[in-house]
């Protein structure tokens, strides 16, 4: 009975479409940020920094990045990892090549770069879609895989590819040790959430999702197919960009393209399916799956006093995985998000029957 809405009145078109329109949701938010800028910096080991919590926040964005693209847009992308390298690599080449350059401005011209290349490899999006537009976004994977490797001039004449980025500050302030990176990371998180939030539940949201549910349809009311599939694109790769810069710089510190490997494609795009396609938590939610899951599957050896080699317990690990994915998808295909949802809508009720 302590979710319901009862009383809660609106009295204002501003109050009505609130993102948040309930006042426990308000409150959680509010408490769930509390938790996440003060107790855990506080809290928190190094390892779990390291380990679990950064490389989450990282993901999350670029799953939002992604599902802007695939849950809201309905465009099928398998070049992610590609996107994040080229706004990791562009980022360092700002940092690099201009002195002075600012951290933040480096990644945003980051993420601008990939938002080119990303609405290039989008323009295929507006003759061809499904399985034919995921296989032309794969291009993009190895074309830039090859474009890193080959082309010295993007790595700063690195004969192996390899870059590495020291010396971080914000403001003036160092973003080095782990609470620092955690927290800027966070930062970042969280105004791209709320801005990417903002944007589809507006005017050009609305686009995005009549295209995903009917093109045809879409184009018959008036809306206009290029500009609705490309700025998907672009907005997507943006976020994806700013995700990868910020994989290289603050979580990896030294990376070679094989950090945004195909296998990171196909990483985010398992995290969209699982999280919630259309669903910004949602996106979240897929992350922390994606990377808790792991850890916790080589950790349950060890906990169960289970004698277990190291390749054994590996392969283990990946069987265990898939299999728990595929479950997962038979069992709840509109992903963790929809069993949010759900829970949701049976605490309003609780506890009557229904």
């Amino acid at each position: 009975m302590f979710y319901r809405e009862n009383g809660q009145f609106k009295t204002s078109y501003k109050a009505d479409e609130q993102i948040f329109p309930i006042r426990q949701d308000r409150i959680a938010i509010a408490l769930l940020l509390a938790i996440a800028f003060i107790a855990v910096p506080l809290l928190a080991p190094e390892y779990l920094f390291r380990a679990i919590l950064i490389p989450f926040v990282i993901l999350s964005l670029a799953a939002i990045g992604l599902n802007i693209l695939v849950g809201y847009c309905g465009q099928i992308s398998l070049g992610t990892g590609a996107f994040m390298a080229v706004g990791a690599y562009a980022a360092y080449n700002f940092n690099v090549r201009i002195e002075g350059m600012p951290l933040v401005l480096s990644l945003l011209l980051g993420g601008a770069c990939s938002t080119l290349v990303g609405v290039l490899f989008g323009i295929p999006s507006l003759r061809i879609k499904g399985l034919y537009l995921a296989v032309a976004t794969l291009a993009a994977q190895f074309f830039v895989d090859w474009s890193f490797l080959r082309i010295k001039w993007f790595t700063n004449d690195s004969s192996s590819g390899s870059v590495t980025v020291s010396g971080l500050q914000v403001l003036g302030l160092p973003i080095e040790s782990p609470v620092q990176k955690y927290l800027f990371c966070l930062t970042l998180v969280t105004v791209f959430a709320l801005m990417a939030k903002n944007l589809v539940r507006g005017a050009i949201g609305r686009e995005w999702m009549a295209m995903r549910d009917m093109d045809v349809a879409a184009a018959v009311i008036g809306i206009r197919p290029v500009y609705a599939k490309l700025t998907a694109f672009a907005v997507s790769s943006f976020i994806v960009g700013v995700a990868g810069g910020l994989w290289g710089f603050v979580h990896l510190g030294s990376w070679e393209p094989a950090a945004f490997s195909i296998d990171r494609s196909f990483q985010l795009l398992f995290m969209v399916i699982i999280g919630g396609l259309g669903s910004i938590m949602g996106s979240f939610f897929g992350a922390a799956f994606i990377v808790i899951l792991p850890i916790f599957l080589n950790q349950l050896p060890a906990w169960l006093n289970i004698p277990m080699s190291t390749a054994t317990a590996s392969h283990l690990e990946s069987m265990i995985f898939g299999a728990l994915i595929v479950f997962f998808l038979i069992v709840e295909p509109h992903g963790l998000a929809r069993l949010w949802s759900i829970a949701k809508e049976k605490l309003r009720l609780w506890p009557f029957p229904h």
